[in-house]
């Protein structure tokens, strides 16, 4: 059963909900203050003013509403100065069940940390009007490419099941140093588990959890350019597995790690791209094959480009 939502959606942004824990808050307005230090009391008030701060049942959050733990309020994130990225996304594919978008470079899957309205999932929900989208997987936001989203509820797990049963292939294409002394094609397995620091992932002793095949498709002087294809789903996966076998992906801030930088210079995107996606869609049968209309760069395979 789907859960009524007391608040719209707003410029393709869904509203955030937060459970009220135990506390010593005496208001609603005292724990927001608190909890969300980053956002004034005056700001909050003009929220409340607007209902912009509801409970379950939709009634308008004041700031002399009494702090009730185990009450669920809904209410809208915003961000100040959020980065605009200055690239578009398309659609390839869209049924009554599925959509296929054509994710750029720098655009993130979904709001998350310093990105709200800049995010894929945003765009889409304002553009199309469509409240229930929601991706089926994640591209990094330095990654380009296919990326899968559902539109339907009801048949949202059919479409997640392809990801459990490893029923789908997908393959990236990659600019990375070219090294004459591997003998592609080649699988490379390692376990990938999450750093110390925040968004890294490394490589530790023990049984593998990460499986990626790479092949050499072309080579221009010290730069080549590969496929991938992720056995397994780990998060920077592809990026951690290059990285290991020396030859990280052209434009990485963090495989290996490029201190001061982290991604958002626009001229410098990421040579990764989810370049198509293969399956049987399991809800009409049909065999399904796309390829993104998105373009890795070749200038960036200059030798002498910094």
């Amino acid at each position: 059963m789907t859960r009524s939502i007391p608040l719209p959606t707003r410029d393709g942004i869904s509203p955030n909900a937060i459970f009220l824990p135990p506390g010593p808050w005496p208001t609603v307005l005292d724990f927001f203050v608190e909890r969300f230090f980053e956002v004034d009391a005056l700001r909050w008030r003009e929220r409340m003013a607007k209902g912009e701060v509801v409970d379950a049942d939709g009634t308008v959050m004041t700031p002399q509403s009494p702090y009730r733990a185990g009450m669920r309020v809904y209410y809208y994130r915003e961000i100040e100065n959020e980065l605009q990225v200055p690239f578009v996304e398309s659609i390839l594919f869209e049924d009554e069940h599925l959509l296929i978008a054509d994710k750029p470079h720098f655009l993130p899957t979904a709001p998350s940390g310093r990105y709200l309205k800049e995010t894929l999932i945003s765009r889409l929900k304002h553009k199309l009007g469509m409240d229930q989208l929601v991706p089926l997987h994640r591209l990094d936001r330095e990654t380009a490419g296919l990326l899968m989203v559902s539109k339907n509820a009801a048949t949202r797990d059919a479409y997640h099941s392809l990801f459990r049963e490893n029923r789908l292939e997908k393959t990236y294409e990659t600019i990375a140093p070219y090294k004459p002394d591997m003998v592609f094609p080649l699988t490379y397995r390692s376990r990938i588990v999450e750093a110390d620091e925040f968004y890294r992932r490394r490589e530790v002793p023990g049984e593998a959890n990460a499986v990626t095949q790479i092949d050499l498709i072309e080579q221009r002087g010290s730069m080549a350019r590969y496929r991938l294809q992720p056995v397994t789903g780990k998060t920077h996966q592809l990026r951690v597995h290059m990285s290991a076998l020396g030859m990280p992906i052209r434009n990485d801030p963090y495989y290996p790690e490029q201190k001061g930088w982290r991604g958002d210079d626009f001229s410098h995107p990421l040579q990764l791209l989810a370049r198509t996606l293969e399956f049987v869609d399991p809800v009409s049968g049909e065999a399904r094959c796309f390829e993104s209309r998105q373009a890795l760069m070749p200038e960036w395979w200059s030798d002498s480009h910094e």
